[in-house]
């Protein structure tokens, strides 16, 4: 095996463990911990925040990457009543409807009928139980979906209840409910492999809330930057757009423009490296041209955790980001050729472990 086949098996056999993984929004402490494990074996420093792992090697400032952690599922909120978690009332004051999760989720009820899920203690991560989900619906009074699920009965509310996954590896593709485990495995696969900058794994980011965690750390110790990196899968409708390239750029979100000088450095890196990418803002802003010109509601440019930060921290804190294109949006079958995975990583390894990029 090629040295190069035996660091993407690596990675995979990485990303197969963490899948397995539970971390609901809002429960994604048991996942921290496993990460935080992760990263100790190998050495690196980690230190644990509400709702933030920190992790640094010997060189803090080499880079700043950042991922979020949680994933959707449900929540027990009372006798067999199952709701989305990532849109329960106490979540909602950080949506703001202008988010890809927002606008889509009232459409995706029907993905989950008999789903496989796991119920799990939200601090120990111990096993409660698995279930099927048998029903799901739209409760417009509380603006949620509700599901009926057999076979977790006994739970008490407040219990969260993951997708059961697993990595597929097939046809030059992989799915799994990839959203945004695949970047937090990206991270640990470049620690392995030598990068020794510092990243940032939050929480609560389908619910609007991972910036508060990021900015408050960037706050404790009064420190500012321009290269921050968020990592991040990218929906698109079909494989043909999603393989029109291999990573995902943004100029700006419904935010805030990005401004950092990583965009024109990651641009200069895909031409050296013979990797396609794309805006997708760009992207965005052409499709509502269309929905224009047919009378159509536009959509949004979607709202990041980058864009966020930037606007809380008036600017002080900057960046973009770094997302792989993918279909099948929030469900277990979130798919990623592998062609773009390696580009992923190839481009990564470049930008901090290989060559003193803008250092």
């Amino acid at each position: 095996m090629s040295n190069t086949l035996k660091h993407f098996q690596g990675f995979l056999d990485t990303l197969k463990h963490l899948i397995r993984k539970p971390s609901v929004v809002g429960a994604e402490h048991p996942f921290f911990l496993s990460l935080k494990r992760e990263l100790d074996e190998i050495g690196v420093k980690t230190t644990l925040y509400d709702g933030l792992l920190v992790a640094e090697g010997d060189d803090p400032n080499r880079g700043m990457l950042s991922a979020h952690i949680d994933r959707h599922g449900l929540i027990c909120t009372g006798p067999n009543e199952f709701q989305y978690a990532a849109f329960m009332t106490q979540n909602r004051a950080d949506l703001t409807g202008d988010s890809v999760s927002e606008q889509t989720y009232m459409v995706i009820a029907e993905r989950f009928k008999q789903q496989s899920v796991l119920a799990y203690e939200p601090w120990s991560g111990s096993y409660l139980g698995m279930g099927t989900i048998d029903n799901a619906y739209i409760c417009e009074r509380r603006k949620n979906l509700v599901f009926e699920v057999k076979g977790l009965e006994h739970l008490l509310p407040g219990t969260p209840v993951a997708f059961v996954d697993t990595l597929t590896h097939k046809n030059g593709l992989l799915s799994a409910q990839l959203d945004n485990v695949f970047s937090a495995a990206v991270i640990v696969y470049l620690y392995r492999r030598g990068y020794q900058g510092t990243a940032f794994f939050t929480a609560q980011e389908e619910a609007g809330r991972s910036w508060r965690f990021l900015l408050e750390w960037f706050q404790r110790f009064n420190t500012n930057t321009d290269r921050l990196l968020v990592l991040d899968t990218s929906p698109y409708p079909s494989r043909e757009h999603a393989e029109r390239q291999h990573i995902v750029l943004r100029h700006r979100d419904a935010n805030a423009v990005f401004d950092s000088p990583l965009t024109r450095e990651i641009e200069q890196l895909c031409a050296e490296l013979d990797i396609s990418y794309s805006f997708k803002d760009t992207y965005l802003e052409e499709a509502n041209q269309k929905l224009s010109d047919s009378g159509m509601k536009k959509s949004s440019l979607g709202s990041t955790e980058m864009g966020r930060v930037i606007v809380a921290s008036e600017g002080m804190i900057q960046g973009t980001t770094l997302q792989i294109p993918t279909t099948g949006y929030h469900t277990t079958s979130e798919t990623v050729s592998v062609d773009a995975v390696g580009k992923m990583l190839e481009l990564l390894k470049a930008m901090y472990i290989d060559k003193p990029y803008s250092l």
